[in-house]
């Protein structure tokens, strides 16, 4: 059965399973993040953008752009921290999950 990019399921708490995902990728990589020993410049961008993107998933259904924007600045900040590379990488999934931009 084929569906349109506007329909989506559900789990059966009734939440959307891309949110789901999302929220467990960015609650992964801010524990990664959290006990990272080295001392990085741009720390406290990425915490705040993680923050945001917890929040946004916390909402529900959130904005494809400022999901894209979010990502975009934690990457800038630790995307080069090889021991962060696969919580970041699941976090970028998870937010591909929404849909591409055109």
């Amino acid at each position: 059965m084929l569906r349109s990019a506007e329909q989506r399921c559900v789990t059966g708490d009734g939440e959307d399973p891309r949110v789901t995902e999302l929220r467990a990728a960015v609650s992964r990589l801010r524990r990664e993040l959290a006990g990272h020993p080295a001392e990085l410049p741009d720390r406290g961008v990425a915490e705040d953008e993680l923050a945001s993107l917890h929040a946004m998933a916390r909402s529900g259904v959130p904005e494809i752009m400022r999901l894209r924007r979010s990502l975009l600045l934690v990457v800038g900040s630790v995307g080069s921290v090889s021991a962060l590379a696969e919580a970041m990488t699941q976090v970028r999934n998870a937010v591909e999950l929404f849909g591409r931009r055109d």
